[in-house]
């Protein structure tokens, strides 16, 4: 009797440990194939609750973002052409600089000292030149004389040819007092220019008339060399952006394409931009390409260096048929969504195409003719006809009853 009470326990033991393992086998099968458990529990009118969203009419947009960095329309440094001590400046860092206004003046007793020198150099080329002119008009009358002279007899040939000789003499005297007279004055206007360069001007030939000093490198008493860096000076309207796009963006990309440009530091704020430079030329270590998208600055508030994300627009669908990214699904290799019949409570599934597709926002190309609800979480248990538990704000069935599109609306699917 022992014997016999103990082996009805162990099977006993052995039937619920039996049970218990089929129960937990079931419970993995469950969850390793959730698409069977679900056709398993549609077959057998197990509801699934899902959430539900409206198909919508909109205007969705094929845009790219990218993000990069600002930099100044133009930026270049003024520096010295001559050589001396930085006497005074005039401006700081973050000053307004009007086109050839003076911004620094360096030490310019030397040259003004080569100034003298060269108007003295010129006072005796002068006189050197009214001397010579007069010797020569002196020799031209000699020359008159002993030619009348000659002519009766008077003088010899050897006499004639003897004035002649000093007329000569004194013509070509003549010609090198004004050429050092043209000398003299080409030194003048060297000593009047190197003198002119003691005062640096801020000069450019093109943009607007007004800049921004970005960056001062030297301060009042430094010895400067000829092309020191004293400030630089950039352009601040308009402003550029410099992006960097991958080959899926880039050939889509134009010049004179719009874009809009937004900034961490100036939120809810955007400003409009055109792309202006696209190089022509991937770089092979990172297989990007470099854009340039000029952007309008009126009020400054873009400085170089910010941080930019901008935004390209390549097109746009008005009064599109839009539903949620959410609610596309892939079954049995067809893309499509799950309708909401919301008077029969079931799943109806309709395969679609995609067209653009817009952050959590996708466009229904085909079927053209869809509107309804669809379910946007829940859908990976649901098949063809599963029973659907709706949420309690779900809107009434007359309202919102599942329409799926006449025969041959479908179009092949991408």
């Amino acid at each position: 009797m022992k014997i016999n009470l103990r082996q009805r326990k162990t099977q006993v033991m052995a039937a619920v440990i039996v049970v218990f393992l089929a129960y937990f086998g079931w419970q993995i099968y469950r969850r390793a194939f959730p698409g069977q458990e679900g056709e398993e529990q549609g077959q057998r009118g197990v509801s699934v609750a899902v959430e539900i969203a409206p198909v919508e009419k909109g205007t969705v947009r094929d845009v790219a973002q990218f993000s990069g960095t600002l930099i100044p329309k133009s930026s270049f440094a003024v520096a010295p052409k001559i050589s001396g001590r930085l006497k005074r400046l005039f401006i700081d860092i973050g000053d307004r600089v009007s086109r050839g206004q003076l911004v620094a003046v360096i030490e310019d007793e030397e040259y003004q000292q080569e100034l003298l020198q060269a108007e003295a150099d010129l006072r005796v080329a002068r006189a050197n030149l009214e001397e010579a002119e007069s010797s020569l008009e002196i020799a031209k009358k000699d020359l008159e004389r002993a030619r009348t002279l000659h002519q009766k007899g008077i003088q010899s040939d050897s006499q004639l040819d003897a004035v002649v000789s000093l007329h000569d003499a004194q013509q070509a005297r003549y010609k090198v007092a004004e050429a050092n007279l043209a000398n003299r004055e080409a030194a003048l206007e060297s000593a009047k220019v190197r003198l002119s360069y003691s005062q640096i001007r801020a000069s450019w030939e093109k943009g607007g008339e007004v800049r921004y000093v970005g960056e001062r490198f030297v301060d009042e008493g430094e010895m400067l060399t000829p092309n020191t860096p004293i400030i630089s000076i950039l352009e601040l309207q308009p402003v550029t952006a410099v992006v960097f796009v991958t080959e899926k963006d880039y050939f889509r990309l134009r010049t004179e394409q719009a874009a809009t440009v937004t900034s961490g530091a100036f939120p809810g704020e955007q400003f409009s931009g055109r792309v202006v430079r696209i190089a022509p030329l991937l770089k092979e270590t990172t297989r990007e390409a470099r854009v340039e998208i000029e952007i309008q600055n009126p009020k400054g508030l873009l400085k170089p260096g910010l941080f930019i994300n901008t935004e390209v627009e390549f097109g746009r669908r008005e009064n599109a048929t839009v539903v949620p990214v959410k609610a596309l699904v892939n079954r049995e290799g067809r893309r499509g969504i799950f309708l909401a019949d919301m008077g029969n409570k079931k799943a109806v599934f309709q395969p679609v195409t995609i067209g653009i597709v817009e952050g959590e926002r996708a466009e229904v190309v085909e079927p053209r003719l869809l509107s309804g609800n669809v379910v946007t979480l829940g859908h990976h248990l649901l098949e063809d006809g599963t029973n659907l538990i709706l949420p309690q704000t779900a809107p009434a069935a007359q309202a919102g009853t599942a329409q799926k599109p006449p025969v041959g609306q479908n179009a092949p699917l991408r």
